[in-house]
């Protein structure tokens, strides 16, 4: 049985769109384990793995827990209440485990072909934590919550372009767009847009009641969070231990200690100078799971050398991101390409790898007349951890290759406002973004505002457009790649690196054979996909 079953096919609702329209539901084998709640969509993946066992519970050593965090999905913020929100509450649509999106509580969806109108058939039967059934009205104004007047939602903007949210009868939403944009459902999995009970009157309860896989018992911000499995999951082949702790350990030797210990069955991120060392202990698993994540190394296109396309080339050839990642990540890395689609993301293209090699280097810089090229690369470890000895190998291999990089270190006190996006050349990092037109409207498009190269290609950017509202998927590929190429032969920013999702896991615990790396932890839904042995 495959666990992404899945088709367009024609509009059989009672209450059809007035356009011509595409809808996504599950289908075949998979659709109707949905119905029966046999393995079907959500326990496909499990079955090539094991058999899963129910009971038990299920401690996590957690980082990026503070105690100002808070329940409210407007104020989400940092690993601990990202992963928190995947555990208690659940969202219209899901990124699976092999980062493909399908619906959660939505059922499955409708959308116009020129994609702005948009139909989620919500599912039936299930309840929050409370006892109140899902409705349409619970679901709108959850959406709609993060688009109030004065709202400071960081999920706000991912909702620009959004004309209406209504009901559209019973069981149904119905959003409408300005402009046509393919990426919904998979914009819908951001962290805040979590589904919460509504008052029926445009109210919601922000105390922590979801419908997600475990109860909320006890909530204290930046200490733990105590949870008790849903008994009434409406995804039958879930939630599988008996109760959830996370436990907050911002600290990475903290977090290694207490699972060595036994302490806690799982440390969600594990230092990259401690990886080897976890490797050859027998007591553990570590889990090394590509992302979106990745490192960058802009060059501001509109100052000098770095507007000559053939300096560009001549330093995305003098890096040597192996030994970067070797050497600086411990290998919990993929190497970049000079784009920032990774591996793990949706359209993903494997184009040729660029390698290091000096003598091409050369090659482009004598084209460009400045064989005796001098710069000064702007560093922190504020940037990421390894940061500064990144920028210390670069120079050395940019060396061999006839280059001279002046390494300013940067203090961490005030990098990101003044440093990144001020100096012409520095180093910065990304966190994941959920598909390839996030990513490359934020950071790629010509006049955005975190473009961190100023780099602007008109054919890039007529791309952009096209893709952002094309919902033949082979089309919509075929258009990112040729993108992905644009940016790592002309563009303006070097990709090192895209950063591993690496945390570690007592020899106890099992999850299966695939694992999301949206965020950390299989998208932040260990605790609903995993299990004891």
């Amino acid at each position: 049985m495959k666990p992404t079953a899945s088709h367009f096919g024609p509009h059989h609702s009672s209450q059809p769109l007035a356009l011509p329209t595409r809808r996504f539901v599950l289908s075949g084998a998979a659709g109707a384990g949905l119905v029966a709640g046999g393995v079907g969509l959500w326990g496909a993946a499990q079955a090539h793995a094991a058999t899963p066992k129910r009971g038990g519970h299920y401690r996590v050593g957690i980082h990026e827990g503070n105690s100002s965090d808070s329940l409210d999905p407007r104020l989400t913020n940092g690993v601990c209440m990202i992963q928190l929100n995947h555990t208690i509450r659940n969202y219209l649509t899901e990124i699976a485990a092999d980062n493909t999106v399908v619906p959660e509580l939505a059922e499955s969806w409708d959308v116009s072909d020129d994609a702005t109108t948009w139909v989620f058939n919500i599912r039936r039967g299930v309840e929050f934590h409370n006892g109140k059934t899902l409705t349409a009205r619970d679901v709108v104004d959850s959406l709609k919550y993060h688009l109030q007047e004065g709202s400071q939602s960081p999920g706000k903007p991912l909702l620009d372009g959004v004309v209406s949210i209504a009901e559209d009868g019973e069981n149904r939403v119905r959003i409408v767009l300005s402009e046509g944009n393919a990426d919904l459902p998979y914009i819908l999995t951001d962290y805040h847009f979590v589904i919460l009970p509504s008052d029926g009157g445009g109210g919601l309860d922000t105390s922590g009641v979801g419908t997600g896989p475990y109860v909320l018992k006890s909530f204290k911000p930046g200490q733990s969070m105590e949870m008790e499995r849903n008994p009434n999951y409406f995804k039958s082949d879930r939630a599988h231990f008996d109760a959830v702790t996370f436990l907050v350990l911002n600290d990475s030797n903290a977090r290694t200690s207490a699972l060595l210990t036994g302490e806690i069955d799982v440390d969600s991120q594990v230092d990259a100078k401690t990886l080897g060392f976890l490797q050859r202990d027998k007591r553990v698993v570590v889990d090394n799971v590509p992302s979106g994540a990745h490192c960058t190394i802009p060059m501001n296109v509109t100052q000098a050398p770095f507007d000559d396309p053939d300096v560009r080339l001549a330093l995305k050839y003098a890096i040597d991101r192996q030994d970067i990642v070797d050497k600086v990540m411990g290998g919990a890395a993929a190497l970049g390409n000079d784009h920032p689609i990774g591996p793990s993301m949706p359209y993903y293209t494997d184009i040729e790898q660029r390698s290091y090699d000096p003598d091409k280097a050369r090659f482009h810089l004598k084209k460009a007349g400045r064989q005796d090229l001098s710069i000064t690369l702007a560093a922190s470890d504020a940037a990421f951890p390894g940061a500064l000895d990144m920028a210390t190998l670069f120079q050395a291999s940019a060396k061999a290759a006839g280059i001279d990089i002046t390494l300013a270190r940067k203090p961490a006190d005030g990098y990101w406002s003044e440093v990144w996006l001020k100096e012409p050349f520095c180093v910065a990092s990304w966190g994941a973004r959920p598909t390839p037109h996030v990513m490359f409207s934020l950071g790629y498009k010509g006049g955005s505002e975190w473009n961190e190269s100023k780099w602007n290609n008109a054919t890039f950017n007529t791309l952009l457009g096209q893709a952002k509202s094309e919902l033949d998927d082979q089309k919509r590929g075929a258009l990112y790649s040729e993108m992905m190429g644009l940016c790592r032969d002309d563009g303006g920013t070097i990709v090192p690196f895209f950063t591993n999702r690496v945390s570690t896991r007592g020899k106890h615990v099992q999850h299966p054979e695939q694992i999301s790396g949206n965020w950390q932890l299989d998208g932040a839904r260990s605790a609903e996909r995993w299990w004891f042995a």
